[in-house]
């Protein structure tokens, strides 16, 4: 039966996920045969089978449009909407970073060795803590961007309690590392003074990671479903408070130290709880979390474990670089200018980073969004506007560094020799974002595609296998001193950016759909569903606007593509007419 307009002959559109390669091959998936579709002959007591078309068996762009670039309408709406969840996410992550130097200033203000001792006790915190959770977290990113455009709301749920009990379980051993913070400390050398209030600050802030186990793959939850704007609020609220929560603790109570720590742990407590309110009130978890806590969460795990582990690697591997940064620095001649210097440049860096990290959760949550919509032609749009915006970003942030190298250092001291220094390696510093910009988009980009091992492996080889060694050669054997440190991270960033842009050039789109659909897919049921269709009784097209399955867990599912199939040309198919304007036609799948 062919697909031109006939008495009895109906035309459905069905808004199908992909089809499996298993049923019908990549090749000929665009082109499926409607004649295929339709050589059985239906039974004499019902009505003939509808036709189809190719647009009605696949919800996917077409092979041709992953042939040609996107337009610059395509990309300019792909550009808008990662703004919505980019530009909330800078201004949240700008949040944080006032909070990171309202502390700073307040060990400060405190004196000397508060100041070393905390800065020590960040930078250990962040090696062997912050930067752990923070990179597991992210390993429940792909499956949560793609669950939501698949619509399978309640695996975003599964996901989040997973991981929450993923980084409940890292902060055990961690807890118990940074309850021995002072011992190890001293074996690597540290001063016995700094590294005794520094024992203190690790110590007092401990609890933090209890919050941050929830505060983290809450943060990914949401982002995932584009919701974005309430935890700018949250963040501004809290961040806001940050200020007088230290003074009264560290100042006015005299706790010192250990103080600015339990600031920190009670704004992160406070954000949490102005998060978990929001979900109370305004119901966001309504289809995501029926039902409260699953004991579901508790199977399912290698997903999960398969994107955490290669996620915290990369992560880990980035971070831990800055910490070797600071570290090398306090090696060289004169070693006082050099780690004020370094302190002032990696502020600098923190700032600017903000905002292309911001840019890369955008393009990692659309990516993810439309990958699980089986929209590949869509993911490559997403992913191309995000790298163009991150040149630019790059662009604009060297040329900030390169003009304001002589007035920036002063915001932070007065000291001649470090204002200098500082100055000449500025310039140094814009140069990296032009690498550090895209390669963290791209970074984005492999992980809203579940790709997270590609990001490590690449970080690994730029950081540890072109960066680190050519920083130790100019910097120690070459005397470049600071300016040769960072001659190593900028050949760092400038592999990673090209190895970063090899694998998106690369990247099989219309493979990575499929990949989506089996990462976010649910068993199959064994019990029979049932699809309710609208049939207007004036017309001769069946619209399909939500063709969903409910498995034997009341959840609802996509159906899978060999069930859109059946429900087409199964024998079974039962129509009730009506006098009304549209008669249900329900279409039973055993």
């Amino acid at each position: 039966m062919t697909g031109s307009k006939k008495q009895n002959a109906l035309s459905i559109r069905l808004p199908p996920p992909p089809l499996s390669p298993s049923i019908v091959g990549r090749a000929d998936r665009a082109y499926h045969s409607e004649k295929e579709m339709c050589n059985t002959a239906p039974p004499s007591s019902s009505p003939p089978f509808p036709s189809l078309t190719k647009s009605h068996i696949l919800n996917s762009t077409a092979p041709d449009d992953l042939h040609r670039h996107p337009t610059l309408s395509e990309l300019a709406d792909e550009m808008r909407a990662i703004g919505k969840i980019s530009v909330p996410a800078a201004v949240t992550g700008l949040m944080l970073y006032s909070r990171a130097m309202i502390s700073m200033l307040f060990l400060g203000y405190l004196g000397d060795l508060e100041l070393a001792a905390g800065s020590l006790a960040i930078g250990f915190a962040n090696i062997t803590g912050y930067s752990v959770l923070s990179g597991l977290a992210m390993g429940m990113d792909p499956i949560c961007a793609q669950a939501f455009g698949a619509n399978h709301h309640r695996l975003l749920g599964l996901t989040l309690q997973r991981a929450t009990l993923l980084l409940l379980s890292a902060s055990l051993p961690i807890s118990l590392l940074w309850l021995n913070a002072r011992s190890v400390l001293l074996r690597c050398g540290q001063d016995e003074q700094i590294s005794s209030a520094a024992h203190v600050f690790i110590t007092a802030a401990a609890p933090d990671l209890l919050f941050l186990s929830f505060l983290h793959p809450l943060r990914v939850f949401l982002r995932a479903q584009n919701i974005t704007l309430p935890v700018t609020y949250c963040s501004f609220f809290c961040a806001a408070l940050h200020g007088p929560l230290t003074y009264l603790l560290a100042v006015r109570l005299r706790l010192g130290i250990a103080g600015v720590a339990a600031a920190m742990i009670w704004t992160d407590l406070n954000l949490l709880t102005c998060l978990l309110l929001f979900l109370l009130c305004s119901g966001a978890c309504r289809d995501t979390w029926p039902g409260g806590p699953s004991a579901d969460c508790l199977r399912g795990w290698p997903a999960l474990l398969r994107l955490a582990a290669p996620s915290c690697v990369s992560v880990c591997l980035e971070w831990w670089w800055y910490e070797f940064m600071i570290i090398f620095s306090g090696l060289l001649a004169h070693p006082r200018t050099a780690v004020a210097s370094m302190g002032i440049l990696i502020q600098t860096t923190s700032l600017v980073y903000v905002f292309p990290s911001a840019l890369s959760f955008g393009v990692s949550t659309r990516v993810g969004n439309v990958l699980g919509a089986n929209l590949p032609s869509k993911a490559r749009a997403a992913a191309t506007a995000g790298v163009v915006c991150a040149v630019a970003l790059g662009l604009v942030a060297t040329a900030f560094t390169a003009s304001m190298r002589h007035q920036w250092g002063r915001l932070f001291t007065r000291d001649a020799e470090t204002l200098k220094l500082t100055a000449l390696a500025l310039p140094i510093t814009g140069l990296c974002e032009l690498g550090n910009c895209p390669q963290t988009v791209g970074c984005g980009v492999l992980r809203g595609s579940a790709r997270p091992a590609t990001g490590a492996n690449i970080n690994l080889s730029s950081f540890y296998l072109v960066g680190m060694p050519v920083a130790v050669l100019l910097g120690f054997v070459g005397k470049m001193g600071l300016l040769g440190l960072w001659l190593g991270l900028l050949a760092a960033q400038s592999s990673c950016a090209a190895l970063m842009a090899l694998a998106l050039t690369r990247t099989d789109w219309i493979a990575e759909a499929e990949r989506a659909r089996e990462l976010t897919n649910y068993p199959n049921s064994n019990s029979s569903s049932t699809i309710p269709i609208c049939v207007p009784a004036s017309d001769d097209v069946i619209d399909a606007t939500t063709p969903l399955f409910t498995n034997s867990m009341g959840a609802e599912k996509k159906p899978t593509a060999l069930q859109h199939v059946l429900s087409v040309i199964h024998e079974d198919v039962k129509t009730v007419t009506s006098d009304s304007e549209t008669a249900p036609l329900f279409l039973s799948i055993d």
